[in-house]
């Protein structure tokens, strides 16, 4: 009889010892199963963390620093350069009457008349100590009992610089009169203004008297434009 009692017993731990094996499982089952749940992801359109940024050089736009000696640097090329440190630019201005010698490219000789056309050269020295510039056709107005303002050739004009000394040219083309070929105009003096200017200077006309044609389409007498002489 008692040995069936112990029997018994002893089935009756191993079943109370068998219950708390299993519960030991179970419980370090569920740890490890928590300790493996992934952690939360981000939320769609956050970003995540970057790393960062290095020091130890000057960042994008920002302030200039200074070399080892001390002499500010600007290695991103990001301060200008203040425009009071630039020289400005020299403006060459215009060629004025007033700083202009004219003078007749063969000297003040008198013309002999001829049926052809004659071309008197007419020299624009800069006489001043700047240099200046002159472009188009001057105003050439001859002078007798009255004045014949003369019409320009179509020919296209184009800027001359003169410095000091140096000397532009234009050509007075006109018809001299011969007795019998028409109307005879007595010019005594020329008076002539440089391109853009209101003052003239007279000179006194080396020709013979000319073919009078102020007034034809096409006239024989005519003025071109400065050019380099």
């Amino acid at each position: 009889m008692s040995r069936v009692l112990r029997t018994t017993a002893l089935a009756a731990t191993a079943v109370v010892v068998a219950l708390g094996l299993s519960a030991c499982d179970s419980g370090a089952s569920t740890s490890a199963d928590a300790s493996a749940t992934p952690p939360a992801s981000t939320p769609a359109g956050a970003s995540a963390p970057g790393p960062a940024p290095a020091t130890g050089g000057p960042a994008t736009g920002g302030p200039a620093t200074t070399d080892a000696t001390g002499a500010k640097a600007d290695p991103a090329g990001t301060e200008a350069s203040s425009s009071s440190d630039r020289p400005a630019a020299a403006t060459i201005g215009r060629c004025h009457t007033a700083g202009l010698k004219l003078s007749f490219g063969n000297g003040d000789g008198t013309y002999s008349s001829s049926d052809d056309q004659q071309h008197l050269e007419v020299l624009m020295t800069n006489a001043s100590s700047s240099t200046c510039t002159v472009k188009g056709f001057p105003g050439v107005d001859l002078k007798a009992a009255d004045t014949w303002s003369l019409v320009r050739t179509a020919k296209t004009a184009s800027t001359v610089t003169l410095k000091s000394g140096a000397t532009a040219s234009f050509v007075i083309t006109y018809l001299p009169w011969e007795a019998g070929s028409g109307v005879e105009f007595k010019a005594t003096s020329v008076a002539i203004t440089p391109p853009g200017e209101t003052t003239s200077v007279t000179l006194t006309w080396p020709g013979g008297s000319l073919l009078r044609q102020d007034g034809a389409t096409h006239p024989g007498t005519y003025v071109g434009p400065v050019t380099t002489s």
